[in-house]
């Protein structure tokens, strides 16, 4: 096997290895969410179902557990989604190579790029 082989293939299992940890942060930190929500939201439920004519009337058991697993699946996905935007802003173009970071088409430096008319500047 090749250095260079050896080398791709170290890369590619570290990249690997940094999304596992990524996606287990995020699966606890939605857990962890999804967690205090459904307590948040499961005390007040059967409360208000207790005290509010319309929802004794309209909210039966099935109803009231619909609300607690709803409030609970929309905070683990939420946390879950914050969890992973902020991971990826931690390692994305800030992070990169500085052979990566130059995206000019002539190469050079920031000055060396023609800049816009005055009417497209603040």
């Amino acid at each position: 096997m090749s250095t260079t082989a050896t080398v791709a293939r170290a890369h590619l299992e570290n990249k690997l290895a940094l999304a596992k940890r990524c996606s287990r942060e995020a699966t606890l930190a939605g857990a962890k969410a999804a967690a205090v929500a459904a307590v948040a939201s499961a005390v007040p439920t059967p409360a208000s179902v207790r005290m509010l004519p319309w929802a004794k009337a309209n909210l039966n058991p099935t109803g009231q557990a619909l609300i607690v697993c709803t409030v609970a699946g929309m905070a683990y996905f939420i946390a879950a989604d914050k969890a992973i935007l902020s991971l990826a802003r931690r390692h994305s173009y800030e992070s990169a190579p500085d052979h990566l970071k130059d995206t000019s088409f002539h190469g050079g430096a920031a000055a060396a790029r023609p800049r816009p008319p005055a009417f497209f500047r603040p």
